[in-house]
């Protein structure tokens, strides 16, 4: 075996006497890279957690009307919610669908679950699909378990890849996979898990359609029958957050002139309690329009439902609606009469809501209004991705991986079993990463290198997103969101190479050539 002669062919470990990865060195300069070239000073904290990030381009200054649903949009909630929702619900299975008593024992787990994910009902699947249709391999749960990754691929015929007909419709609902896509839905993941994993433990079978239905039933409840409300209502300052930011935000939009209105699907004297406590008793005066009850998505896509007014007392009135008034509330209806009634079309509205499929799908896609998402989880995944652990461990998996693709013409002995130390760091790495953000599923963003599949309907169905409305305050009304000019693969070498890879850039086209 040839000695190494210490050159190193542009700051790669590769003997220019051997013509192979150089053993010798490889601990030394890797280590070099990862301490001293990659992570350039101030690095961290570049992200901003209260800034607007923008999907496509649009001018504040060519909206003349707002539009917001009301949950997770203007109201952000505590996540002491959470807990209390999931209890409710398992407490309805037990007492009302009989399910055994011992998953009383069962408490909420915070963190465990996280938005976006996918649920494949006949298999009893939790878990994270990118925007390829791909699962995230260590991210499949079955109860409270991790599934093997040889049983996920088994499971699916050899494959990573869920195909197209069994993902989901418009709204995130597939023949046998279920998307989780507001935070509401947090608990009932949680809830999901917990009851798969005592009847698991127990060895007691069960028809996996019923289980999804029943959780899927006694969560409703909690919503449908009012008893989120009251608890909401009974201790606003406990579980409402930021009000005084949506009053200011509001305010400063009227003041500007701009029109606001409120679609949601909460009952009107919940959204009246809630208002009142974050904007003041006369919050009504700041909205032309008030809907509740819209039944949303239907609301977007569904003529039939007429609209109905209601008096102050929140009591249904029965005269058929002309017109729609300002600082009156009105409830179901369609979109198709308030577009008629109010002439509001196109990009000079903007509506802001946390559920893409069911607040903002239909809205750009069909009927051309810019959208706005609040993405709360936002402002905790920027604070993780300026931390130096994060920088540090991203570079690093950045350059593994551009030493890969650039020494995988090496194929003798010793250079494939570097190749493959290399290949068992870069996966370490890239573990170590996922778990700063979730340990059971990672980010809401990113797989471990594509983005989720809850991303790719991000950058779809909104123009503009944030971790709440307040985040408008730090914002002209006039401003214009510019998107990034993030590359394309092809465009790639000309940015994150360089950036983030220092000397570890693409393979040079000399010496590729001779593998084409």
């Amino acid at each position: 075996m040839m000695m190494c002669d210490g050159k190193h062919s542009k700051g790669i470990p590769l003997c220019g006497a051997a013509g192979r990865v150089c053993r010798e060195h490889i601990q030394f300069e890797p280590m070099m890279i990862k301490h001293f070239y990659l992570l350039p000073p101030g690095v961290c904290n570049l992200l901003n957690p209260a800034a607007i990030y923008a999907n496509n381009e649009i001018s504040l200054g060519d909206v003349e009307i707002y539009g917001f649903d009301y949950d997770y949009t203007l109201a952000q909630y505590s996540n002491l919610l959470h807990s209390m929702i999931f209890n409710t619900a398992r407490d309805i299975l037990i007492e009302q669908f009989k399910y055994p008593e011992g998953l009383g024992k069962y408490d909420y787990i915070p963190g465990f679950a996280i938005r976006g994910l996918h649920y494949d009902v006949q298999k009893s699947l939790l878990m994270k699909i990118d925007a390829f249709h791909y699962v995230q391999l260590g991210t499949a749960y079955r109860g409270l378990k991790p599934v093997p990754d040889e049983e996920v691929i088994e499971l699916y015929g050899g494959t990573q890849h869920i195909p197209l007909y069994q993902m989901s419709d418009f709204y995130g609902k597939g023949p046998s996979l279920k998307q989780f896509m507001d935070i509401f839905s947090l608990p009932e993941m949680t809830l999901l898990s917990s009851v798969i994993d005592y009847f698991i433990t127990h060895g007691i079978e069960f028809d996996q359609v019923h289980l999804y239905k029943d959780i899927s039933d006694a969560i409703k409840d909690v919503h449908v029958k009012g008893v989120m409300y009251k608890w909401i209502e009974k201790d606003m300052e406990k579980y409402i957050l930021h009000g005084d930011e949506i009053y200011a935000v509001l305010n400063r939009l009227v003041n500007h002139n701009k029109k606001l209105f409120l679609i949601t699907n909460s009952p009107f004297s919940f959204v009246d309690k809630g208002m009142k406590h974050m904007v003041g008793k006369n919050w009504r005066d700041l909205f032309d329009m008030v809907i509740v009850q819209a039944d949303k998505p239907n609301f977007f896509t569904d003529r039939r439902k007429p609209f109905r007014k209601l008096d102050d007392k929140g009591s249904l009135q029965w005269d058929k609606i002309s017109q729609l008034e300002k600082g009156k509330i009105y409830k179901e209806g369609n979109l198709f009469d308030f577009l008629r009634l109010t002439g509001w079309r196109g990009s000079k509205v903007l509506y802001f809501g946390d559920h893409l499929y069911s607040d903002l799908a239909d809205l750009m896609l069909r009927h051309g209004w810019r959208t706005g998402a609040i993405v709360p989880e936002l402002e905790t995944e920027i604070r993780i991705i300026n931390t130096e652990q994060y920088m540090h461990s991203l570079t690093w998996q950045q350059a593994l991986t551009g030493l890969l693709e650039r020494m995988q013409m090496y194929q003798d002995a010793e250079s494939k079993q570097v190749l493959l130390e290399w290949m068992k760091e870069r996966q370490e790495i890239r573990s170590l990463t996922k778990n700063l953000f979730n340990p059971q599923f990672g980010s809401i963003f990113r797989t471990f290198h594509n983005p989720t599949y809850f991303s790719r309907r991000l950058v779809r169905f909104s123009d503009i997103y944030m971790a709440s409305i307040s985040c408008l305050l730090n914002y002209d009304v006039n401003f214009t969101f510019y998107p990034r000019r993030t590359p394309l693969q092809h465009e790639a070498p000309l940015w994150m190479d360089q950036l983030c890879t220092g000397c570890m850039k693409t393979p040079f086209l000399e010496e590729m050539v001779h593998i084409r």
